[in-house]
């Protein structure tokens, strides 16, 4: 069995191979095209075959040449793959935050032109769940999680109290003009699934009484409950969200708040940190910068 020759005639071989040149091999290596000739000579010895044909101007492969040059290719270019997936510099791992739909896209989207403004070396990535109850994927970095912040988890923070309103369309609201009850939007609801109970609190929060709301279409988010409101998918349709979700909606004039009632919520959104997270400076600036919106009112 012929031993292995030495790498450095076979990288000077498989490099004159790929540029048909001496000359060309010797720059890419940073080597004399007499020492690129060598290397090959002493390869050729070794082998016992010859590998190239000299030229007047430049080398040819030969037939033994050619059918060597290509698996070696090939070794090489694996060699280099291999290197460069396990030992080169790794690339920033980005921050992964987690959020209900309706607060990502109504409450957190928004805003996130600012973050990035203000931290543009933050790779951040935002995934949505309908409810967010506990931190199961344990590449999460940190959570917007909807509740009372009763969970184990060690680090969590209040992101302030809510209020919900009502909502409707403005033809509904024209229709029943400024006089209008809870009770004569209630046959128009659509419930958010989970908080079905704001209609009877906000009723007894007004003094009224409704009627039974067992035929009332139901959301499984705010987020949807807003877009089916704004679409007009469901005439005359009225539901009651919080005031942070139906801002925007209220203020392009695509809904209307007509009660001057604010239900406060029970539940609040909280940031939380998922036990033995990586202290990140990442993890950090987001955390500061989504408390101090909070605590400034912007969102």
């Amino acid at each position: 069995m012929t031993a292995l020759p030495h790498v450095t005639w076979l990288r000077a071989f498989e490099a004159a191979a790929r540029n048909s040149s001496f000359s060309a091999a010797a720059e890419e290596l940073n080597l004399t095209p007499a020492a690129i000739s060598q290397q090959v000579r002493l390869l050729e010895q070794h082998l016992g075959v010859q590998l190239f044909t000299r030229l007047p101007r430049g080398v040819a492969l030969t037939d033994i040449g050619h059918a060597y040059a290509q698996p070696l290719r090939r070794s090489f270019a694996e060699m280099a793959e291999a290197t460069e997936t396990l030992f080169a510099t790794p690339s920033r791992r980005p921050l992964k935050v987690r959020a209900s739909i309706s607060y990502a896209a109504l409450v957190l989207a928004p805003k996130l032109a600012n973050f990035r403004r203000a931290s543009p070396e933050v790779d951040l990535q935002l995934t949505t769940a309908v409810w967010t109850d506990r931190i199961e994927d344990d590449s999460i970095d940190v959570e917007i999680r909807y509740g009372f912040g009763d969970w184990a988890e060690r680090d969590i923070r209040h992101l302030g109290h809510r209020h919900a309103e009502l909502v409707c369309s403005p033809d509904l609201a024209a229709e029943l003009g400024p006089d209008a009850t809870l009770q004569d939007f209630a046959p128009h609801a659509v419930q958010i699934i989970g908080s079905e109970g704001d209609w009877p609190r906000l009723a007894a929060q007004r003094g009224e009484t409704l009627p039974p709301m067992t035929k009332a279409m139901k959301a499984d988010s705010s987020l949807i409950a807003l877009e089916v409101l704004a679409g007009g998918e469901v005439p005359g349709g009225a539901a009651i969200v919080s005031e942070e979700f139906s801002r925007r909606y209220v203020a392009q004039g695509l809904l209307t708040s007509p009660l001057p009632d604010r239900l406060p919520l029970p539940r609040s959104f909280f940031l939380v940190v998922p036990d033995g997270a990586e202290d990140r400076r990442e993890l950090r600036l987001f955390c500061d910068w989504l408390m101090l919106l909070h605590r400034e009112g912007t969102v």
